[in-house]
């Protein structure tokens, strides 16, 4: 049922009290006196993933080596255990998907893993817009394949906030794209890419493609064993609120567990054989089996806690409560923000089919400093150049009043003039 919204803070406080999900929100740590909307960004700590974190340092304390099969949840299994807890948020079996290594790390590793440039295959396509981080790793993989980055990289053009058109994406394949990497989220706009119609287009010429899901997954359902997408890489301290240094994540289509990992490592060793020391590496036939060094227990065991209020919460509730924040916030900024002197814009597809979980707030002239005068006001959102204050409301433990809130603070500060006291210089992490 699509929502009625207005204007008044008493809309905003019926929206809290009809929303199921709202009992969340005492689980989790709210830092005092700010309105936290950067959760694409970094979670917040929920008392689940500090219990599960505690859990596993009084075990290391406790037990020493021996809780690598005697803990709560061996750490000699945790990896896999975690994978098993985020396959159903993923629409995947559970021994495609384990938790290991970093988003960028894993995007080397599966890329590595499928790209073979041969027999006239040799182009990578992308977009202008992904995350920095994977067009270098796909430039660096090109380069180490011997060819030359800017001539083997296709990246599909982005028209200023425009949204960006599968159809553009699709025209781009050809019988000369060995793989495609793409994000199911576009970082900077917050637009979700028909990942479904992408790999069904891909498959058609014979295409491996992949997703980086790191601005989807803990937001959006999504159902990569029916899409058929042959890999996606995602990190765990966004949307899963897992927490700074919490592990990333990969999916491997069961198809490609007979593939040879690329970058191999000990971890991934068939379980039962690891501790034989053979110098014959035997990868698991799972994902597991593109592990390649020992996790990192602590941050593994801070992402168990978290996954589960993820899962209690049930990735369906948390989507619905998402697109109504999103939606809910369109509408004030449309309502309160858009006209002069305020002149903010929405740089997010309107389409809920074609939103994940944050809203880009356009500022041609000052979205920076008027981030900075956020800030000093106790509301916390993050910023991307050169235009975009970007507002993630976390269904978990965001509020509709924090967004009528943030909408009537923004025009405080374009009121007031307060963002003008603001250097025009960045701060390191804006």
């Amino acid at each position: 049922m699509e929502r009625r919204f207005d204007t008044s803070e008493r809309c905003a406080r019926g929206l809290d009290r009809d929303d199921p999900l709202s009992p969340f929100r005492d689980r989790f740590y709210i830092p005092a006196g700010t309105i936290y909307v950067d959760g694409n960004s970094l979670g917040l700590l929920s008392r689940d993933a500090e219990r599960s974190l505690q859990r596993v340092v009084h075990e290391w304390r406790t037990k020493g080596i021996k809780g690598w099969l005697d803990g709560e949840v061996p750490w000699f299994h945790l990896a896999e255990r975690l994978g098993e807890m985020a396959a159903p948020l993923v629409g995947a079996e559970p021994a495609e998907v384990v938790a290991t290594g970093t988003t960028t790390f894993n995007i080397h590793s599966l890329v590595s893993t499928f790209y073979h440039p041969r027999n006239g295959r040799t182009k990578i396509i992308a977009s202008s817009l992904d995350f920095p981080t994977d067009i270098y790793a796909l430039k660096s993989q090109i380069a180490l394949s011997g060819l030359k980055p800017d001539e083997e990289l296709l990246l599909v053009p982005l028209d200023g906030h425009s949204p960006l058109e599968e159809s553009a994406i699709i025209d781009s394949m050809s019988g000369k794209v060995a793989l495609i990497l793409l994000p199911s989220v576009l970082y900077r706009s917050g637009q979700l890419l028909d990942m479904e119609a992408l790999t069904e287009a891909a498959h058609r010429y014979g295409i491996i493609i992949g997703f980086d899901c790191s601005h989807s997954i803990g937001a959006v359902p999504h159902y990569f064993d029916r899409w058929g997408v042959d890999f996606a890489v995602w990190c765990s301290y966004k949307y899963l609120n897992g927490g700074p240094g919490s592990p990333a994540f990969l999916y491997l289509n069961k198809r490609h567990f007979d593939r040879y990992p690329a970058l191999a490592g000990w971890f991934g060793c068939i379980k039962e054989r690891q501790f034989d020391m053979n110098l014959a590496f035997e990868h698991a036939p799972s994902a597991g089996g593109w592990q390649v060094s020992s996790p990192g227990i602590l941050g593994a065991a801070a992402a168990q806690g978290a996954l589960e209020i993820t899962l209690e919460a049930g990735i369906g509730r948390i989507r619905e409560k998402s697109l109504t924040m999103t939606g809910y916030l369109i509408f004030l900024a449309d309502a309160l923000l858009g006209p002069e002197p305020y002149a903010f814009s929405i740089g997010t597809p309107r389409e809920a089919a074609r939103r994940g979980g944050h809203v880009a707030l356009v500022h041609e002239r000052e979205a920076m400093r008027i981030k900075e005068a956020l800030i000093e006001r106790g509301v916390i959102p993050d910023y991307r150049p050169p235009d975009i204050i970007r507002i993630a409301p976390i269904p978990l433990y965001n509020t509709y009043h924090e967004l009528w809130r943030l909408a009537v603070v923004l025009r405080e500060i374009v009121d007031t003039g307060a963002f003008e006291k603001y250097d025009v210089k960045r701060r390191l992490i804006p």
